[in-house]
């Protein structure tokens, strides 16, 4: 007897559902099909054998991307070999909605495996009653789980895209196309309207942005005088031409125009001056961009057509898998598939034609020459997308032999073989690929010693700061000193008779003349401190003398 099992992936966990005796044709049946959506009938036919919820979201991201690049997780191993009977009289049949997980399953576990048909419809029926089939599980969380890994499956997707240096190559390219359509729009209209007040000078100037340029320095063509014909030669970078400008303005059939019409086109034609600008510098970002990712590409065919190559196909890794022959007619679909319609014959290049080789071959070799560049352009995709250090040795040396070929075509010179050439590229390339990573790892090196170093000034300023904090308390202490020294002094001086004050001012007289007399040395402290020791007593016994001789006088005068 034949059991079917269906396995079912949701964002809660993994459920496995066992499937009553089903009659294949009976499923497609309309009638059946829409019985699925009744719970009572549904539940009749599928009961529910297994659920294994999974413990985080972390899991069930990492559940979820083993299922979409068809890898069997250790849950869903552990999961099946639990609950699916793989022996006994009862032979399982495992039901899976993916055919890449089902084949994957069926290697793990040596099973047969169903998909599509009675499955889908099953299928169908457990995603819509799954809240309801197990126990505990509400709509609104199961919704909630849901939403929660929809968005941190779709971040980690975006996170680590493979091909994400590619799609800015894809956007750069496309935005370039689309400015050169609306460069050339823009100018025709600068031109038809600015022709209305000068039309002489659509002859004088073809280019586009020149004249929209001279359309913003002219503006009124009346103003024109020789003053104006310096910086005319600075936009047109010709003599002559400024020359004739200047004569055509003076004779000129246009009609007078009002002042803010000329503020109009002047507007107007600064916009067109300005997405000419940046047209420039877009392109000059593309060229960086295609020397990081795609650098052997780019020198054998050039960054425009190289980036036209990468965007048609979608990504580097699409184009390094296609073969020459696609790569030949990549962007000639329609005319390949008329031709093929019609029986006609098929397009010999597509985007490869925009390149400078086709066009520099004769008509009877541009078929030969195309396919021979193609053949270059895919093994150069290949080496851009595989290899590990990104150098353009491989593609200047597949450019040589481009050219050599295309010289054989023309003189009959034997070109070089392709395996001395690859020799050549392959030693070249190894001396790059060292110097480029001695490079980085010098860089490294630098980088580290700077992190070092600012971790070590980090370090030293906090403890700086501590010090400088502790020290913030001993200065206040040791002015407070230095006031209460003062103010002693002070009150000393107050109590000092005249008398002392002038032995003082003998003391320092005498102190003056020594250090005058004698040459500057450094004292020692204890030296100083004892001659003024000996000072202070020397006031000390002049100073009762002094008094007694000031009584003796003042008796003198009584009597």
């Amino acid at each position: 007897m034949v059991v079917l099992h269906v396995l079912f992936e949701h964002a809660a966990g993994y459920a496995l559902y066992a499937v009553r005796e089903v009659e294949e044709i009976g499923m497609l049946l309309p009638q059946v099909e829409e019985s699925v959506l009744s719970l009572g009938k549904f539940n009749s036919m599928v009961s529910l054998a297994a659920f294994f919820p999974f413990k985080s979201a972390q899991a069930a991201l990492e559940n979820m991307n083993a299922i979409s690049e068809g890898v069997v997780h250790a849950d869903l191993k552990l999961f099946l070999e639990t609950n699916l009977p793989l022996s006994g009289k009862k032979k399982a049949i495992l039901g899976v909605s993916d055919a890449k997980i089902g084949a994957a399953l069926q290697e793990e576990f040596t099973i047969s495996i169903q998909t599509g048909g009675a499955v889908a419809e099953i299928t169908r029926g457990v995603r819509l009653h799954f809240h309801s089939l197990v126990k505990g599980l509400t709509a609104q969380a199961a919704s909630k789980a849901q939403l929660g890994l929809g968005h941190s499956y779709s971040r980690a997707k975006v996170k680590f895209n493979v091909n994400r240096a590619d799609n800015m190559i894809i956007q750069s390219i496309a935005l370039l196309d689309q400015l050169d359509k609306d460069i050339n729009t823009f100018s025709m209209r600068v031109r038809e309207w600015y022709g209305y007040h000068f039309p002489e000078l659509i002859k004088i100037v073809s280019e586009n942005s020149m004249y929209c340029r001279l359309a913003q320095l002219i503006g009124n063509r009346k103003e024109l005088s020789e003053e104006s014909l310096e910086s005319l030669e600075e936009v047109v970078m010709d003599s002559a031409k400024a020359q004739a400008i200047l004569d055509a303005s003076r004779s000129s059939m246009g009609m007078d125009i009002s002042p803010i019409d000329l503020i109009n086109i002047e507007r107007f034609s600064n916009r067109v001056v300005s997405l000419a600008a940046y047209r420039l510098e877009l392109q000059e970002y593309l060229r960086s961009k295609m020397s990081q990712v795609a650098p052997n590409l780019a020198a054998l065919i050039g960054e425009v057509v190289g980036a036209r190559l990468i965007s048609h196909a979608g990504s580097l890794t699409n184009l390094a898998k296609y073969p020459a022959s696609t790569v030949q007619i990549l962007g000639a679909e329609k005319a390949l598939f008329r031709a093929l319609k019609t029986r006609g014959n098929t397009p010999k290049y597509g985007l490869i034609f925009h390149s400078t080789f086709i066009g520099r071959a004769a008509a009877k070799n541009k078929g030969r020459i195309s396919r021979y560049l193609a053949n270059k352009c895919t093994i150069a995709s290949r080496i851009d997308c595989f290899s590990e250090v990104p150098t353009s040795v491989f593609g200047d040396k597949l450019r040589e032999q481009v050219e050599e070929r295309l010289s054989f075509y023309e003189t009959g010179e034997v070109p070089r073989k392709n395996v001395d050439v690859m020799k050549e590229a392959v030693k070249e390339a190894s001396d790059v690929a060292s110097e480029i990573k001695r490079k980085l790892e010098k860089k490294e090196k630098k980088r580290k010693k700077r992190e070092k170093k600012l971790q070590e000034l980090a370090a030293n300023g906090e403890t700086n700061g501590e010090q400088e904090v502790e020290d913030g308390d001993t200065p206040v202490a040791k002015k407070k000193k230095k006031k209460q020294v003062a103010e002693e002094a002070e009150e000393a001086e107050a109590v000092e008779t005249p008398a002392k004050k002038k032995k003082k001012q003998k003391a320092e007289d005498v102190e003056e003349t020594t250090d005058n007399g004698m040459e500057e040395t450094q004292v020692p402290a204890k030296k100083k401190k004892r001659k003024t020791e000996t000072l202070a007593a020397e006031a000390a016994e002049e100073t009762p003398e002094a008094v007694m001789s000031e009584k003796k006088k003042k008796k003198k005068k009584r009597d």
